[in-house]
């Protein structure tokens, strides 16, 4: 899946429709989730990522990811 059609304040929701966070901007293989999207507690106020290969199509102004919502935060990186 090609990420050229990913851009800044897409959402991008789980396999099973969950919100999982919203496009800050695509670095190489990965997709930049914006701060207000990033982690809980400690993690909260800093970036995290997801790798592009865990997109599985992008429809108008969503990413689709081929993981359920749960399972994708687990691949966040930092």
């Amino acid at each position: 899946m090609s990420h050229e059609n990913i851009r800044e304040h897409m959402e991008i929701i789980g396999a099973d429709g969950v919100h999982v966070g919203t496009v800050d901007k695509v670095d190489d293989h990965r997709i930049k989730l914006t701060k207000t999207d990033s982690g809980m507690g400690s993690h909260k106020g800093h970036h995290h990522y997801i790798s592009t290969g865990l997109v599985a199509g992008v429809e108008g102004e969503t990413v689709r990811l081929s993981a359920n919502g749960a399972v994708a935060v687990q691949f966040e990186e930092e």
